[in-house]
C-alpha cells in the first residue's frame, strides 16, 4: 500500500484531501504544526492512517520527523505540501517578520518536506508531489504580497522539479484553489463579494479541491506533469 503526507492535514482543506485519498486506498499520513491532537483524532477515522506533528519552516525538526517515518515503514510515495498560513497586511504597512514567515511555511517548508523524500521515492519508480498553491499567485490580491509571493514560488519550484523528476515515474503538479468555504475565509469574503468576484458565484468546496488531488495522486494521472491546475470557479 503507498503512503501519502499530507502538510496541514489537520486543517480543513488538508482534512478533506486526506479523507479522499485514504478513499482511494492510501495509507495516509495525516500532519499537524501544533494540534496534534486534531490530527490524530481524523487519523483515527482513516484505516492505516496516522498522524504526525512538526513545524515544517523547522528543516532540522522536519528532516528528524520524516527520517523516523522513513526508517519505520519505508518510502512515502504521494507528498501533498499543503500547509500555508496568512498574515495579511498592504506591503507598505508589513513587517519583515510578516513576509518571513509567511514565505517559510509554504516556500521552505516546500523544500524541508519534499526534498528528503525525493530519493527514496525514486527508488520506487513511482511518485506523486502535489502543492497546494493559490489563485493570488496567479491575480495577485491586496494585502498579501507575502502570501502572493510564496504561493508563486511553488510554481516555478513545482515546474522545475516536474523536469528533474519525470524520467523516474514522479510528477509533480501544483493545485491552485480560488476561495474555498472554511475557517480560512472568515470575514474577509462576505457573501456579496464571493458574488462579484467568482463568476461561478460561491465559494468552493474543500471536496472539490480534494478531488482534484486525489486524481493527481493516482494512476490515471500519470502523463499529468509540471501544470497549475485553478480550481476557482472561473476566477482566472
Amino acid at each position: 500500500m503507498k503512503r501519502a503526507l499530507v502538510t496541514g492535514g489537520s486543517g480543513d482543506l488538508g482534512g478533506a484531501i486526506c479523507r479522499a485519498l485514504a478513499a482511494q486506498g492510501l495509507q495516509v499520513i495525516v500532519h499537524a504544526n501544533s494540534g496534534l491532537e486534531k490530527a490524530q483524532a481524523l487519523a483515527a477515522e482513516l484505516a492505516g492512517a496516522q498522524a504526525v506533528a512538526f513545524d515544517v519552516a523547522d528543516g532540522d525538526a522536519t528532516r528528524a520527523a520524516l527520517a523516523a517515518l522513513l526508517e519505520r515503514d519505508g518510502p512515502i510515495q504521494v507528498v501533498v505540501n499543503n500547509a500555508g498560513i496568512h498574515d495579511d497586511a498592504p506591503m507598505a504597512g508589513m513587517s519583515e517578520a510578516q513576509w518571513k514567515r509567511v514565505i517559510d511555511v509554504s516556500l521552505h517548508g516546500f523544500f524541508n518536506v519534499t526534498q528528503p523524500l525525493l530519493l527514496p521515492m525514486a527508488r520506487t519508480r513511482w511518485g506523486r508531489v502535489i502543492s497546494v498553491s493559490s489563485v493570488a499567485a496567479v491575480l495577485g490580491n491586496r494585502g498579501q504580497t507575502n502570501y502572493a509571493a510564496a504561493k508563486a514560488g511553488l510554481h516555478g519550484a513545482t515546474l522545475s522539479l516536474a523536469r528533474e523528476m519525470a524520467s523516474r515515474g514522479i510528477t509533480a503538479n501544483v493545485v491552485a484553489p480560488g476561495i474555498v468555504e472554511g475557517r480560512m475565509i472568515g470575514n474577509n469574503f462576505p457573501p456579496e463579494l464571493i458574488k462579484a468576484t467568482v463568476p461561478a458565484g460561491r465559494a468552493g468546496r474543500a471536496e472539490e479541491i480534494a478531488a482534484v488531488v486525489a486524481f493527481l495522486a493516482s494512476e490515471a494521472a500519470s502523463y499529468v506533469n509540471g501544470q497549475v491546475i485553478g480550481v476557482n470557479g472561473g476566477m482566472g
